[in-house]
């Protein structure tokens, strides 16, 4: 018997892991699975797990605060930049280096998909992605210090120290998954309707 290489979605959608479509993807099936993934391999403080949704939102305001006229198509792809992961779940940084390029390769395939699905470009401009990567990068800084146990000292020698307008202000505490969710999918829809107005 052939091994499954399919997810099933609440949605009711099969999604072919190894060849992704764009038309068997559905942005409740992501809010639903992101709402639920917890980062840190769940190892954070508070009474609800901090999920990738939240991460992702996060991501998406802090790349407002590094480019204010990010227009709603940047800003989307800042929200779906770890979007894969409602289907393969969050690996920690060190474990994603350990498995090699196999892994990344498989993770753009997904990307990409999703990207075509939601009218982004399958594969973003560098200067966007650096972006994107620059406003997740701190946003670990964030979530290691306020909800992963990190003194500031540690969070320095892994993560840069956010340094940009209205970094003092951020203030991490996670949801319930259903409130998450609602959040994630309301994100969405604001830009999505934006980029197609």
């Amino acid at each position: 018997m052939a091994a499954r290489a399919w997810q099933r979605m609440l949605s009711g959608r099969r999604l072919d892991l190894l060849h992704p479509s764009p038309l068997d993807i559905e942005i409740e099936d992501i809010a639903h699975g992101l709402a639920r993934v917890a980062r840190w391999n769940g190892q954070t403080t508070g009474d609800h797990p901090y999920s990738v949704a939240e991460h992702s939102m996060l991501v998406e305001l802090i790349l407002r605060r590094l480019k204010p006229k990010a227009g709603p198509a940047e800003r989307l792809a800042a929200l779906l930049h770890d979007a894969p992961e409602y289907v393969i779940g969050d690996m920690i940084s060190p474990f994603k280096a350990a498995i090699g390029l196999d892994y990344k390769a498989f993770e753009q395939k997904l990307t990409s998909a999703v990207h075509i699905r939601f009218g982004l470009p399958a594969e973003l401009p560098p200067a966007q992605e650096k972006l994107i990567k620059r406003a997740d990068r701190l946003s670990a800084w964030f979530e290691a210090t306020q909800l992963a146990g990190f003194s500031e000292t540690d969070a320095a020698k892994y993560f840069p120290r956010p340094k940009f307008d209205g970094a003092s202000a951020i203030a991490l505490k996670p949801q319930s998954t259903k409130a998450v969710q609602r959040a994630f999918l309301a994100k969405f829809r604001q830009l999505y309707l934006q980029i197609r107005a």
